[in-house]
């Protein structure tokens, strides 16, 4: 019988690569504590990336996105009321806020945990969300992200001996992907996924044309490009421009996305949900930094590259002149690719 003394909320609302950075405490958690109950708050667009995780007794779904668009509807308000019941229904021991916005500060403070634990103001985006906690945790400098998020649950006295991305997995979904890559006649192939959603983290299409131009000259592997409904245009953009017969856009649901990354040689593309699903299932990756730190978000697996035009490092996607990131060459990306394929067969 599990000790109801034991129950912890992780509050992790969005977005999809930060989900999967904050899973590996979530099974630090239930390593350490394994007759706690875990319960994880979340936005509905994400939940399925939750869904069948093992160390995880309870979802709490909420919809602020849509709250806000709907804000002064009856049927908001009595969802708001809902996702508030939902919070309290369990008596929580500690709320672990891995977001560090006013928002998620205040869903910790609404679920009445006895503690509520978040980053010190310096790691905070929204630093004045820090008074709504009880204690506020200091991670090590210049590590990834996940290392980052270990350091929160390390304050109850977790710990893990590996990290685990339990991503959702499933029959149907692998046997869709299976049949349209036979469809294909892809064996060997290669993801690159161009989109993502700030301009200034990605590469403009035009180096992405460039690149599956040379990688149609230079290798037999097929190369598939994913994306987002939206991102569609971009994709059939760079398919026209790019003229390679081997490359064609591969669209798939998240699920059949993760599926896919499985099998795939490698995997080419910025900091986006994507390039993190993909690292989390163990592909090759080559990513392309801007903005943001390959050190804190690149990919981590030790034989994998990330390329940084090494320009100053904000996490803040509003800018007045968007524009794609620069100063990555093409010639680099290909030299990456070389040295990660070499890598996977040593």
């Amino acid at each position: 019988m599990k000790d109801p003394a034991q129950r912890f909320l992780i509050v992790r609302l969005s977005s999809i690569g930060d989900i999967v950075h904050a899973l590996p405490a979530a099974g630090a958690l239930a390593e350490t504590f394994p007759q706690a109950e875990i319960h994880w708050v979340v936005e509905r667009r994400h939940a399925l990336l939750l869904q069948g995780n093992p160390h995880l007794q309870h979802i709490v779904v909420l919809d602020t996105l849509e709250w806000r668009n709907r804000l002064t509807t009856s049927a908001t308000w009595q969802e708001i009321r809902n996702g508030v019941s939902d919070l309290r229904r369990t008596s929580y021991d500690a709320a672990l806020d891995f977001q560090g916005l006013w928002k998620s500060a205040v869903v910790a403070w609404l679920s009445r945990a006895r503690e509520r634990i978040g980053f010190a103001k310096r790691w905070l985006r929204e630093p004045s969300a820090g008074v709504l906690y009880t204690q506020r945790v200091s991670p090590p400098e210049g590590v990834h992200v996940v290392k980052e998020n270990l350091a929160l649950v390390e304050r109850l006295g977790a710990r893990t001996q590996s990290w685990q991305f339990p991503l959702p997995r499933n029959a149907e979904d692998d046997a869709y992907v299976g049949k349209e890559l036979a469809t294909l006649n892809s064996g060997k192939f290669i993801i690159v996924n161009p989109g993502g959603g700030w301009p200034s983290k990605c590469w403009s299409p035009e180096n992405y044309a460039a690149l599956i131009r040379h990688l149609a000259g230079a290798r037999r592997d097929q190369i598939l490009l994913t994306g987002s409904p939206s991102e569609e245009p971009l994709i059939a953009g760079i398919l026209q421009s790019a003229g390679a017969l081997c490359a064609r856009y591969f669209p798939t649901t998240l699920v059949q996305f993760i599926a896919l990354a499985r099998r795939a040689r490698l995997f080419i593309g910025t900091d986006t949900g994507p390039l993190h699903l993909a690292a989390a299932v163990g592909t090759p990756i080559v990513g392309i930094y801007g903005p943001t730190d390959p050190v804190r978000n690149g990919p981590f697996a030790a034989d994998d590259v990330a390329l940084s035009n090494r320009g100053p490092i904000t996490y803040t996607r509003r800018t007045r002149d968007p524009a794609y990131l620069a100063g990555v060459s093409i010639e680099s990306v290909v030299a990456a690719v070389e040295k990660r394929l070499a890598r996977a067969h040593e």
